[in-house]
């Protein structure tokens, strides 16, 4: 005789599943990789940031805001840019503005950070899942002493932003009153300081004033220049110069790299743009020192901050390449700034460099370089400018405006910088997503972006023929 087994309820059928989180098939559910997770959690952050903004309590004519005009704001705050449609200090109210300059902190310092942070005031320790997260957006090198440094960010964050604040106030206080003062130069501080670019300094007459009132103030442009090269140069290379107690010898090449980059990016450009515009408008009937200031400021700013004391739309088209130029380099790796960063730029010419030499390797300061750094940043390079050529194209077929100044846009909101020859307010809802997904993109990384899009389940195990075509 056959023994009958007793039949199983479906509750105990359910019971009976494995209960080390695996599924009925005796898979594991796959977790979202670094990327994906970086991805969502932005995007959840402007989508939350636009639904704010859009309510009537956010406005001063306390009406619901335009939607496309909500999300490329929420947008442009969080992914740390300054471009606009409707004018901050005129459109939005005291609720609106708290949370654009939230929005900023957060998407200049990370949404993991946030997290962080958080985890910290709850008393949750950080695993090594979340150590990962934190790895890709800090711009750490390593997973060790992560959570240490990612203590210093806030401390460092907060402490430049109060002292930045505080030289601020000075001219704003002079300006506006103590109450009103103290608060523009916090907002100003934050937006400076994580390169945003947003201000609040727009009247109904001039409604995208930015600093040109204080064009000539040197407190004005040398505390928020100070504050934009500060954010854009990377934590990373902050935590180094202080392990290192300020000895250059005993930096990293990585710090190295960035601090001879960025002087030579700084000052290069300001002479340049003396000599563009010494004959104009812009720089005439001015002492040599405003001249100075004027130039200085122009240079520091497309480092992905998005302020400017003069209006970009007089400056000659010289000056408008060059600062393209200076948009799509962007700042430093893990830092508040966008663009292709800094470091690849150097990248890609010592590759350049060593491939005319005929060369095996890439060397630089007396250290060779992984060749599969060259990789990536001709990678991200070829795909930031295919992005920009597409996008203006596709808004050039849309819109009126001229090649240039499209391509500026462009450029400055996949850079994540702000700057604009003034045809944002005039877009149509249909660019207006388009500058809102290059915005996107600039923040997130286009290769992080890519990855998240594309990730690979399976490794190919096998390794393809080799063959030799003809290139150049």
């Amino acid at each position: 005789m056959t023994e009958s087994r007793p039949t199983l309820s479906p509750r105990e059928a359910g019971q009976s599943r494995p209960q080390d989180g695996r599924s009925p098939s005796g898979r594991k559910p796959r977790k979202l990789s670094t990327a994906q997770i970086l991805a969502i959690g932005y995007f959840g952050i402007i989508l939350f940031g636009t639904f704010l903004l859009a309510l009537p309590i956010s406005s001063r004519s306390g009406e619901w805001t335009d939607f496309f005009d909500a999300l490329l704001t929420a947008t442009s705050a969080t992914c740390v840019t300054g471009l606009i449609a409707v004018p901050t200090a005129v459109h939005w109210n005291a609720f609106g503005i708290i949370v654009i300059i939230l929005l900023i902190q957060i998407g200049g310092l990370g949404f993991m950070t946030f997290v962080t942070l958080f985890s910290f005031a709850l008393g949750r320790r950080i695993g090594l899942y979340e150590r990962t997260l934190l790895e890709q957006s800090a711009g750490a090198f390593s997973k060790g002493g992560i959570v240490r440094l990612v203590k210093r960010i806030l401390i460092f964050t907060f402490s430049v932003e109060l002292i930045g604040a505080a030289l601020l106030a000075i001219p704003f206080c002079r300006d506006y009153g103590a109450g009103m003062g103290i608060g523009m130069a916090l907002f100003h501080s934050v937006s400076a300081f994580c390169n945003a670019g947003f201000d609040i300094l727009g009247t109904a007459q001039n409604p995208f004033a930015s600093l040109t009132a204080y064009s000539g103030n040197a407190i004005v442009n040398f505390t928020i220049c100070g504050l934009i090269l500060v954010g854009g140069m990377g934590y990373v290379v902050w935590s180094d110069i202080w392990d290192k107690r300020f000895r250059y010898r005993r930096f990293r090449l990585h710090t190295r790299i960035v601090l001879c980059a960025s002087v030579i990016i700084v000052f290069l450009p300001t002479l340049l743009l003396f000599l563009f515009e010494h004959n104009t408008e812009i720089l005439a009937g001015k002492s040599a020192w405003e001249r100075f200031l004027i130039c200085f400021f122009q240079a520091v700013t497309p480092r992905t901050a998005g302020f400017n004391t003069v209006d970009i739309a007089a400056l000659t088209d010289s000056s408008k390449l060059l600062i393209m130029i200076l948009m799509f380099i962007g700042g430093n790796s893990g830092s508040t700034a966008g663009g292709i960063k800094v470091t690849t730029l150097v990248v890609i010419l010592f590759s350049l460099y060593s491939s005319m030499r005929n060369q095996k390797e890439i060397v630089i300061g007396k250290r060779s370089l992984d060749l599969s750094l060259a990789k990536q940043a001709m990678a991200l390079f070829t795909i930031y400018l295919f992005i920009v050529l597409a996008a203006t194209m596709i808004i050039c077929a849309i819109e009126p405006f001229g090649v240039l100044d499209v391509a500026f846009e462009c450029v400055s909101a996949i850079g994540t910088v702000g700057l604009t020859t003034g045809i944002t307010p005039l877009l149509s809802k249909g660019s207006e997503f388009i500058i809102s997904l290059l915005m996107y993109a600039g923040r997130l990384g286009v290769l992080t972006l890519a990855t998240a899009m594309m990730e690979s389940k399976v490794k190919p195990l096998t390794k393809r023929p080799t063959e030799k075509i003809l290139i150049g």
